[in-house]
């Protein structure tokens, strides 16, 4: 089974939002993407998706986009991202769709490897006065701890984490989510969010601490799912 990974794939089948505002390589993403995935991803393979799904403001206006995704090729996991409105509970989100799961507060196991993640937050809110960006950033923590406790008590020897926002930031490298995640045997961290040429030179990529960082922003891979790994397991569907 291959491991890839892709996030802010930003669908909008029934919203009436256009992503080619952002740019001209946003021009029919969907359709780039829907190639791109078909040349690459087999329904044996495991595809992780960190946040920004769909622009949907309601889970009902979101359905056309996520049941366009349940029928691409692989298993999906994915966690909730800062435009994510529609995201309900995962228990019913996982009862709704066979070929996505919709990750949150818990782990999802491989073997010996766990998948892990929450939303997280935008770091400038640690030197913010306001007090909701620092409820945020508290909140978030303690998603991925549930997330990264569960994973522990299962028996996982090695963990994946996906976040939406980047782990850190420039001048906020110790964040308080790369403090948590050094506490377990964490091997890479997958996230998304940023879109734009300057963000992407400043974002933590490559090896750090024995932790690989990965951005897999949808337009930063230019709409193709970046691999990861080989993993000896196969996923029934």
């Amino acid at each position: 089974m291959n491991v890839f990974a892709i996030g802010d794939l930003h669908l909008s089948i029934k919203s009436d939002k256009p992503m080619d505002v952002f740019g001209v390589h946003w021009e029919n993403h969907m359709e780039k993407l829907k190639a791109n995935w078909h040349q690459v991803v087999s329904k044996e393979d495991l595809v992780l998706i960190p946040g920004d799904i769909s622009w949907a403001m309601r889970l009902k206006e979101a359905q056309m986009d996520l049941e366009w995704l349940n029928q691409l090729p692989g298993r999906k996991i994915c966690i909730r991202g800062n435009h994510d409105y529609w995201w309900d509970r995962p228990s019913p989100l996982n009862r709704m769709y066979k070929h996505i799961y919709f990750l949150q507060n818990v782990a999802y196991l491989l073997d010996n490897l766990a998948i892990c993640g929450t939303r997280g937050w935008a770091l400038s809110g640690i030197e913010s006065e306001d007090k909701a960006d620092e409820k945020m950033i508290s909140r978030e923590c303690i998603r991925l701890k549930l997330s990264l406790d569960d994973a522990m008590k299962r028996g996982a020897k090695e963990i994946w984490v996906m976040l939406h926002y980047p782990p850190n930031e420039e001048g906020h490298m110790d964040s308080p989510f790369i403090e948590l995640i050094k506490q377990y045997p964490v091997t890479r961290v997958i996230y998304g969010h940023l879109h734009d040429e300057e963000s992407w030179k400043k974002a933590p990529i490559g090896s750090c601490d024995g932790i690989e960082y990965h951005l897999v922003a949808a337009d930063y891979l230019e709409f193709k799912p970046l691999p990861l790994a080989k993993v000896e397991l196969k996923i029934n569907e």
